[in-house]
């Protein structure tokens, strides 16, 4: 007898706002009417609510030097809808990755949560964390806490803590543990 697969879960509204909220809809070219490719803070070229642009092989585009290309890429620019179905299609990865990595039951804030951080980090960032550990092992809170590790990235050669993901990592805990994210993230602690 096959296994069953379980079907594709979509990302819940919660998780898809914040998501949006953190991604932001930045447009490269604020004098063109749609939206334009921008360099995102770690340096890849972006465009929408943070699809990350590739080259024919599948590599990020990155620095200064790859703006020809990005823009030869989205010629015009894209409208907010078309950002909206890019966004989409990139989450419902992020989806059947936390799919896949889990191996419990996730409720609709803890699973928006997790797309959030996979969506932002990547599968293999989720798959190598303490937090997936302490997830699958039945430790919820101790899988919250460990949304607060994941706040820095590398900027110019340098491993750091960003603002930004570091309120990103508040409210995607609050949200895992179902809690108003949209107050953790703009909170101190």
């Amino acid at each position: 007898m096959a296994a069953k697969t379980a079907a594709l879960r979509d990302v819940p509204p919660e998780g898809l706002e914040l998501v949006k909220s953190f991604e932001g809809c930045p447009d490269g070219d604020p004098s063109t009417v749609n939206l334009d490719p921008y360099l995102d803070p770690v340096g890849i070229w972006t465009i929408g609510w943070g699809h990350a642009i590739a080259d024919g092989a599948g590599r990020w585009l990155r620095g200064p030097a790859a703006a020809v290309q990005a823009r030869a890429l989205y010629p015009g620019g894209i409208t907010r809808d078309q950002a909206e179905t890019l966004l989409r299609a990139d989450l419902l990865d992020a989806c059947r990755d936390v799919q896949r990595l889990v191996t419990g039951p996730l409720s609709d804030a803890q699973f928006g949560a997790l797309v959030s951080f996979t969506f932002n980090l990547g599968a293999p960032a989720l798959a190598r964390s303490k937090l997936l550990a302490c997830l699958n092992a039945g430790d919820a809170a101790g899988a919250a806490d460990q949304f607060l590790v994941w706040d820095k990235a590398r900027v110019d050669g340098v491993l750091q803590a960003l603002p930004g993901l570091t309120r990103r990592r508040r409210a995607e805990r609050a949200l895992f543990r179902g809690q108003d994210w949209r107050a953790a993230s703009r909170s101190p602690r």
